[in-house]
């Protein structure tokens, strides 16, 4: 794809007893530049972006989409990208957006207002997704392409969240997937592994559960930020072991690398040239209650559980790199309060919320589910066990695999006593948690809980229709008050954002909208000596 490839491989030397390399060079040289060398875990199944999200999918999506707008910097902010500025009526219910005039698809099709009109009304109508996050007050009949440059949205109901849920949607060429739909189909098989995109990378080479390779896009509309230093393109290497992404790290086989164990980022940050990226999230750690089935549908119980469990032990798991929540909200978003009351460890409380229950002198067996291979969930599963023998409650640990533990959990008569379940929000808008907490979010991962407060609900649905940030405010200040109050989960902690990188590589931005293991490569480029 790049021409003739060599790597540079620096003499490294080992470092006495850690076994620790001081790092060479990764990135590989091409006729055309520099390529990055990126190690993840996760792979990319379906790349269509109006199909599916997670965070190594979003990470290629957007180095091949646009968007209307995006999310950038700490804190995270909405700017404007495919549209250069928009409106919103006195009512809350029609936007509009203006289009910049210079941006293509890598085929050189303009991208227009007619491109974005497909794009939603293709998202809305295959209903997978992304559609959750505007179906319930856009219609594909609500899309307007006005002129070739203008497009407008007209919501069933006003939502103040709009436009934080924008920089999800990718516009894609309403031509290149019209010719390859197979019976109606949107061109969803096509655009698995294909893309017709606008954004400032093309796809390359792509070898499911090997390596996946974007190339960068030279006349790119925006622009590239780091000029005559942009990069000939990524390399996605899948890397699926911990000890693994450090090696190649070390060796010189990876630029950057994600989801090193909180053990490993400790060493690593000791060899030379390595930075360690570490940045304070929106993504939260909760234990999430079956509140509806078996023995945690006791809020008492749930209480006597979050009193007696060790929440310095989860910083110390993350070793410092995490902090304690203070609220369902991520410290991080608008609308949070720091909730009075929040539990922390007090076994005498415990025991009096256990006396309270009808499980009093303990005695039961609760199931604590977490997903398979994650060491750290796995070790918070460990300080569960042990602080709940004060109560005699003995904890059945058992690693699943993700869709499995989703699928158990979509349905009150399967979903577990107890499940980990880290959550980064979508939104910069406290409703992108506050919803989880709605009974319409039974079903999905972060609805777990099963939770059901016809209160609580009634008080989302106003937030979220609600114009006057004022207004907003305080519900949400209630929201979050009740919903600690009923306990549906154990209230855990912020898990730091962190990448292992070698100094050379320049341009790391961070966000903390973004998911997990997620990077914006648009930046990212290599600064040789």
């Amino acid at each position: 794809m790049f021409g003739s490839i060599f790597r540079n491989i620096m003499v490294a030397g080992l470092v006495a007893s850690s076994a620790l390399v001081a790092p060479a060079y990764a990135f590989e040289r091409t006729d055309e530049g520099n390529v990055i060398v990126f190690g993840g875990r996760q792979a990319i199944p379906v790349l269509d972006p109006h199909i599916r999200y997670d965070w190594s999918t979003r990470m290629i999506q957007q180095a091949v989409y646009d968007a209307l707008v995006k999310y950038e910097g700490d804190p995270a902010e909405v700017k404007p990208w495919l549209a250069e500025s928009w409106e919103t009526s006195e009512d809350g219910k029609t936007w509009t957006f203006h289009l910049v005039k210079d941006a293509k698809f890598h085929n050189g099709d303009p991208v227009t207002a007619e491109a974005v009109r497909y794009s939603f009304e293709r998202g809305l109508k295959l209903n997978k997704g992304v559609a959750w996050m505007l179906k319930d007050f856009l219609a594909p009949e609500g899309i307007t392409a006005v002129d070739d440059y203008t497009v407008k949205f007209d919501l069933r109901a006003p939502y103040a969240p709009f436009l934080s849920f924008l920089p999800w949607w990718f516009v894609v060429n309403p031509e290149q997937v019209k010719a390859n739909e197979i019976d109606g189909d949107y061109g969803q098989k096509w655009l698995t592994d294909n893309a017709a995109g606008s954004g400032p990378f093309k796809l390359g080479r792509w070898e499911p559960n090997v390596l996946y390779e974007v190339t960068s896009v030279e006349d790119y509309w925006k622009g590239w930020p780091q000029g005559e230093n942009r990069p000939a393109g990524v390399i996605y290497r899948m890397i699926r072991e911990p000890a693994a992404q450090k090696a190649a790290l070390q060796r010189g086989e990876a630029d950057i690398v994600e989801g090193l164990t909180s053990d490993d980022y400790v060493q690593i940050a000791k060899v030379p040239n390595i930075v360690i990226e570490d940045h304070k999230g929106m993504t939260t750690f909760g234990i999430k209650f079956n509140t509806q089935k078996g023995p945690t549908a006791d809020i008492n119980l749930r209480k006597a559980i979050a009193y007696a469990m060790d929440y310095d032990a989860l910083i110390g798991i993350y070793n410092g790199a995490a902090s304690l929540e203070t609220s369902p909200l991520p410290d991080a978003m608008e609308g949070h309060i720091e909730v009075e009351g929040m539990p922390r460890q007090d076994l005498a409380k415990a025991k009096e919320f256990l006396a309270k229950s009808a499980y009093a002198e303990g005695g039961i067996t609760l199931d604590y589910v977490h997903v398979a291979g994650l060491e750290e969930a796995r070790r918070i599963g460990l300080v569960l066990l042990d602080n709940l023998k004060a109560l005699n409650i003995n904890v059945n640990i058992k690693p699943e695999q993700w869709p499995n533990m989703v699928a158990a959990g979509a349905d009150v008569e399967t979903a577990p006593n107890m499940t980990s379940i880290y959550a980064t929000p979508i939104s910069t808008d406290p409703d992108a948690v506050a919803y989880q907490y709605h009974k319409n979010s039974w079903g999905q991962y972060y609805g777990i809980a099963h939770y059901d407060n016809a209160e609580v609900s009634k008080m989302i649905d106003e937030a979220r229709a609600a114009t006057d940030w004022d207004t907003r405010a305080d519900l949400y200040a209630k929201i979050q008050k009740q919903i600690v109050a009923d306990q549906p989960e154990v209230f855990g902690m912020l898990q730091n954002r962190r990448w292992a990188r070698q100094d050379y590589l320049q341009g790391f931005t961070f966000s903390p909208v973004r998911f997990t293991g997620e990077v914006d490569l648009y930046p990212l480029w290599i600064k040789e000596d």
